[in-house]
């Protein structure tokens, strides 16, 4: 009896995740699990899982699986907001930070949770009462945006209940270690490891003298003072409007280490996220490399065959071996490295080595078989 009695399942908005669903409850069909849904969301498929509404769903479930990007990752995060339930991010569409696996990886890692063959990854969060008297948690950040037509942000940071600096800019925002890759960064904050347990303040497009990010531990007091020479601010949490600040107000930020737990596998690491996600320059990042010299490996252990640039995975090609056949389901290059003709060169490799073993293949992938099309292969 494995350990996993109850999975809930978050879906993105928009995304197609009726396949991802499906690989959910079939595993948990053969394993006696019941899946558990929230109701405008799996209404939109046909599916075996339970409709129930989010509170329930939270409280029954030993497992979130958020299925879809960063941004529904944050949302099932919120949702677990100081639990211990683990969240497992499934990549349904581009590559992200938060989610740890592919949709043809989905079965064997959702049996290695069922073993507890995984880790944790816990992240902070930062919580503050709007002025309207609501509280709101962020993962990523909570920032408070100048407003078209009026005028600067200007706030004041004050930190152990001292005033430390004045901001004036287009923005100033409270970041969590999980948010630095994303507004603080585009803001020139600094990347930092989702394991710390600090906040950093940023402001962006400054206007002041003093453009510094600031890193706090989250022992120490900070709050936002919308100072007098300021417009009227947006609140965004998380990239979501949620409300408005005047002149006057004072947003008191209150850190949430541990606020929610992420599974890893130990697959990639946080950096080697970041440097392709971000097209890290002057490291080990791939982007220099000569396309010329990739190389195509069979990755058996992880069933998929991986284009290499300059010594990293730029792209793979998913399959699934049986007796008789080879089936080659899904291809996905880094966007980093899009436009050099890493997929064709997956493709080729794939086929090739099939003809060696003389393997029937099935195409499932729409790219290899649009390339068999355009490339069919010799008579024997």
């Amino acid at each position: 009896m494995g350990m996993v009695k109850v999975v809930g399942l978050v879906l993105h908005p928009r995304r197609d995740c009726g396949s991802a669903v499906d690989a959910i409850v079939n595993w948990a069909t053969e394993r006696g699990v019941t899946v558990l849904g929230l109701p405008d969301e799996i209404t939109r498929i046909s599916c075996n899982a339970v409709a129930v509404p989010a509170e329930e769903m939270v409280e029954r479930a030993g497992l979130l699986v958020s299925l879809g990007g960063d941004g529904t990752m944050l949302r099932t995060m919120r949702l677990v907001e100081g639990r211990k339930t683990p969240v497992l991010g499934v990549n349904v569409g581009r590559l992200g930070f938060l989610a740890e696996v592919d949709l043809p990886d989905l079965k064997d890692a959702l049996s290695a949770i069922d073993e507890h063959r995984y880790t944790v990854e816990p992240r902070t969060a930062v919580r503050t009462v709007l002025p309207d008297g609501r509280e709101v948690t962020a993962f990523n950040d909570i920032a408070l945006v100048r407003v078209p037509g009026q005028g600067l942000a200007a706030v004041g940071i004050r930190v152990e209940q001292r005033s430390f600096v004045n901001y004036a800019a287009d923005a100033v925002l409270v970041s969590t270690p999980t948010g630095s890759t994303a507004y603080s960064f585009s803001a020139g904050g600094p990347i930092v490891s989702p394991t710390v347990q600090g906040l950093i303040v940023s402001a962006a497009a400054a206007h002041s003298s003093f453009n510094r990010s600031l890193v706090l531990d989250t022992s120490e007091h900070l709050a936002l003072e919308v100072l007098p020479t300021s417009g009227r601010l947006a609140i965004e949490v998380d990239g979501i409007i949620e409300g408005y600040a005047e002149p006057g107000a004072c947003l008191d930020i209150q850190p949430l280490p541990g606020a929610a737990q992420v599974i890893r596998f130990g697959r990639t690491s946080f950096y080697e996220r970041a440097r392709r996600k971000l097209r890290v320059e002057g490291s080990a990042q791939v982007g220099t490399a000569n396309a010329a010299d990739a190389a195509v490996v069979d990755n058996f252990e992880q069933h998929r065959y991986e284009v290499l640039l300059g010594g990293e995975v730029a792209g793979m090609l998913h399959y699934r071996r049986q007796s008789d056949r080879i089936e080659l389901l899904h291809t996905e290059v880094d966007q980093a490295f899009s436009g050099r003709g890493l997929a064709g060169r997956l493709a080729a490799a794939a086929l090739a080595d099939a003809r060696s073993r003389s393997t029937p293949v099935v195409a499932t992938c729409p790219f290899v078989a649009g390339y068999l099309e355009r490339h069919p292969e010799p008579e024997s």
